[in-house]
């Protein structure tokens, strides 16, 4: 099952990188996350799972899990449950988001479009808020504010290429921002993790929270709503 955002869509296979940042929802984190809650003896889920379709990770997604772990939407008199007051599945519950110990369920990947050198002194993006202070490289890759990726990231988030940190440098483009990378060996069509597990030193929406001062929900509700969606295992 898979579903993406309307205007969003994938390059044809074989023409090269991908043009638009991927955000995957993984049903496993989903349902393992519902299961951690149903071990608590939560049965029920609050309404607010749903909105925004589902946060930005698909409420036809969520409603499958939710129903296949045995939940009922708070206060479903006919699949009696108690009253609304009683302890419901919360959205960053099942979701994964800071500061709940879930597994995050949403996974945010661009694409390497081009590698050049960098002088130093030579600018970069928009208004050249960023002159490199030493000769490096640096990567254009996709992913920009149009797609959840805030300009407040900015010069102040790290990207994974490779299984390595890379900082994001200048001014966050519409589609686009570009990454210092040094000598690292980073080619075009690398893919590019924007948000990941931070149990594997991806990086996570705590990181962005503090990077842009704006709350776990609205951050991953706007990459889920504006980047092409995909359901992933």
């Amino acid at each position: 099952m898979s579903s993406s955002i309307p205007g969003h869509a994938a390059s044809t296979p074989g023409t090269g990188p991908r043009s638009t940042p991927v955000a995957r929802v993984s049903r496993g984190a989903l349902t393992s996350n519902a299961r951690a809650a149903r071990a608590r003896g939560i049965r029920s889920f609050s309404p607010e799972v749903l909105e925004a379709d589902a946060w930005g990770h698909g409420a036809a997604l969520a409603r499958e899990v939710l129903a296949a772990e045995g939940f009922a939407v708070v206060g479903n008199a006919a699949a009696g449950l108690p009253a609304p007051e009683e302890a419901a599945l919360e959205p960053a519950e099942l979701f994964g988001l800071p500061p709940a110990s879930g597994s995050p369920a949403l996974r945010l990947t661009g694409t390497v479009l081009s590698v050049k050198d960098l002088r130093r002194g030579e600018g970069v993006s928009y208004g050249y808020a960023y002159r490199a202070p030493d000769d490096t490289r640096v990567a254009l890759v996709t992913g920009g504010y149009a797609q959840g990726v805030v300009r407040a990231l900015g010069g102040a988030a790290d990207v994974v290429i490779a299984g390595e940190r890379h900082p994001i440098v200048g001014r966050v483009a519409m589609d686009v921002c570009v990454v210092e990378i040094g000598d690292a060996t980073v080619t075009r069509g690398d893919e590019v993790v924007f948000l990941g597990d931070p149990g594997r030193g991806e990086p996570g929406l705590a990181e962005w929270v503090r990077a842009t001062g704006l709350a776990a929900d609205e951050l991953v509700t706007t990459v889920g709503l504006r980047a092409h969606r995909e359901d992933a295992p």
